[in-house]
């Protein structure tokens, strides 16, 4: 069985480049979710402070050989990790899934804040975030702590 996937909705953002990839958590995006699920599919959303998104990669091919650990974004002073243990969007499939904070939901626009995906991404799914789902305690190297440094603080003046 091969799995057949159609997106819900398309990411509206300022952001055109995919290389482009730090700085995303004041970075403002409109989901528009397709026609087909009514103009109330977002109905209670705006109830909840985050979402999680899920979305398609769809600028970068995936890698040609995964087998290899690769050191995050080619940084020498970062370790070879596998590529399951790296977020990057050259991945098996190229799904990529953010929680943003929700801005609003209205009719069928969703919009969002620190989503880091690009104008005309295709978005697969949106879930409301809930605290029973999100582990309390949260453990990772340290490596991590240095290469998200950037990715989700606010754009240099």
């Amino acid at each position: 069985m091969t799995p057949t996937v159609i997106p819900i909705g398309t990411v509206r953002a300022g952001r055109t480049d995919p290389q482009d990839s730090d700085h995303w958590g004041d970075v403002e995006s409109t989901i528009l979710v397709d026609e087909r699920f009514g103009d109330r599919c977002l109905t209670g959303l705006d109830e909840f402070s985050h979402v999680e998104v899920v979305y398609f990669f769809h600028q970068l091919a995936e890698r040609d050989d995964y087998r290899q650990p690769l050191r995050p974004r080619g940084r020498a002073d970062l370790p070879e990790v596998g590529v399951f243990c790296d977020r990057g969007p050259r991945r098996p499939n190229r799904i990529g899934c953010t929680i943003c904070e929700v801005v609003s939901a209205h009719g069928r626009q969703l919009r969002v804040r620190g989503l880091d995906a690009v104008d005309g991404t295709p978005v697969l799914d949106i879930k409301p975030v809930m605290r029973q789902f999100v582990p309390s305690h949260i453990r990772q190297p340290a490596w991590v702590d240095s290469l998200m440094k950037d990715y989700f603080a606010s754009q240099p003046p």
